[in-house]
């Protein structure tokens, strides 16, 4: 697919243009209206892909779990492996469209890796993800960034105290996630890994309170946030701080996300995957 129509797909994602000027600028490109529109149904999610693992698959227990987060009633999904036993937690933050279905399925492909997996919704406060996806991104853009954070905190020491849990407890983040597992690595919590994919990255200053081991997943296409990572790597190696980064030549953007056929890109998100798995085996045991 053209670069050109990736990007304003992006720009729009990211809260740069509306809906509206979305559609005349694929129309510009695409040659007109009709073209626009079918587009757009593949640059948008369909999850109807999302259900590698099925809701109802017999091997998982799954429920709504709630928490305090500095004084704040915050909710997510919790999937686990049936047949109890104490197993080390992962928290999964999703992307600027909230708790969608996608993020649910990974949390339970965490799961069947041996893990509490609990997908936070950061729009807990607000009575959580709309269906609405334009709106969820809204909503997420108007939120304030100490409380989102307060969630993720709260979501440690819930998840660190979990009667099944060995206390110890990592992040896997995309996107908008992917910036959170980075500003949650450096907020003074029991966090012991974390991994960002394509996340945005943290100022100079908030590299030396980083206090857990990072890996990092980019997009080789993926320039808005790229232009962070000499800084990022520069600044976590002054601080000696442990981390491996990866960038995958060729890759879109949110390349991970199996339900985006225009930006997901299989040989990256089985690869990034793979490393992903083995960094959290290493860090949290399973």
């Amino acid at each position: 697919m053209d670069q050109r129509i990736i990007d304003l797909y992006d720009d729009f994602t990211h809260g740069g243009i509306a809906r509206r000027e979305l559609l005349e600028r694929l129309a510009a490109i695409a040659g007109g209206t009709t073209a626009a529109a079918a587009l757009l149904s593949v640059l948008q999610n369909d999850y109807a892909l999302a259900a590698v693992v099925p809701e109802d698959d017999p091997r998982l227990a799954t429920e709504t779990a709630t928490w305090d987060s500095a004084g704040a009633k915050t909710s997510g999904y919790l999937a686990r492996p049936k047949g109890g036993g104490r197993k080390p937690a992962v928290i999964v933050i999703h992307e600027n469209r909230g708790l969608n279905p996608h993020i649910r399925d990974v949390a339970r492909r965490v799961a069947l890796e041996g893990y509490l997996a609990l997908a936070v919704d950061a729009l807990s406060a607000g009575g959580g993800t709309p269906a609405d996806e334009d709106k969820a991104r809204d909503m997420i853009g108007a939120l304030d960034p100490a409380a989102a954070l307060a969630s993720y905190v709260g979501a440690v020491a819930f998840l660190a105290g979990h009667a099944e849990s060995t206390g110890r407890v990592g992040a896997v983040g995309f996107c908008w996630g992917g910036a959170m597992v980075n500003r949650l690595a450096a907020a003074g919590t029991k966090l012991a890994a974390g991994v960002a994919y394509y996340g945005r990255t943290l100022p100079d200053a908030d590299v030396p309170k980083v206090s857990a081991p990072l890996l990092l997943h980019y997009a080789g296409q993926d320039e808005r946030v790229n232009a962070g990572i000499p800084a990022f790597r520069a600044a976590l190696d002054a601080a000696g701080k442990p981390y491996e980064l990866y960038v995958y030549e060729g890759a879109q953007h949110a390349f991970n996300n199996d339900t985006n056929a225009a930006r997901y890109d299989k040989a990256a998100a089985d690869l990034a995957w793979g490393r992903t798995l083995a960094f959290l085996k290493k860090h949290l045991g399973a």
